[in-house]
């Protein structure tokens, strides 16, 4: 899971897949493109969004994305179009390329949305941002599973 940096979008998109994976081979990780917050914990609406749906997210610690991030999953899944882009930049081969996907593609298949930042926004845009990664993690889990 990757968007900007890995403290809003990323950290509850993680959240949420781990809660609904259930096969220990599946491992959930989350990164941010930029390195504003690494070593941090993930935003603060981010983590009381999370506990209002019963999720404890306050064991992350944003990290930047790597080419061994390629290495080490088989899928990675972009916040945006724009953090997409950029991990396509550090794509090493067509192997790489073709590990990254947009995460609403899930819900909403070729359509290429973004999953807003809900940053600069209030609690609506944390809100809305949950019920939008729950609904394409709900999708990812039962692939997985």
């Amino acid at each position: 899971m990757v968007c900007l940096g890995n403290i809003c979008r990323s950290p509850l998109a993680e959240g949420i897949l781990k809660s609904k994976t259930f096969l220990k081979n599946v491992k959930v990780d989350s990164a941010g493109t930029g390195n504003y917050h690494v070593g941090g914990l993930p935003d603060k609406r981010s983590i009381a969004i999370a506990k209002e749906y019963n999720l404890d997210i306050t064991d992350q610690r944003a990290r930047q994305f790597s080419a061994d991030d390629f290495d080490n999953f088989d899928i990675i899944y972009a916040m945006d179009n724009s953090n997409h882009n950029n991990i396509l930049k550090l794509a090493r081969n067509e192997s790489d390329k073709q590990k990254v996907r947009l995460i609403l593609n899930e819900v909403f298949p070729d359509e290429n949305l973004d999953v807003p930042d809900p940053y600069t926004g209030g609690k609506l845009g944390f809100t809305t941002v949950y019920v939008m990664l729950e609904q394409a993690c709900e999708i990812i889990a039962k692939k997985l599973n």
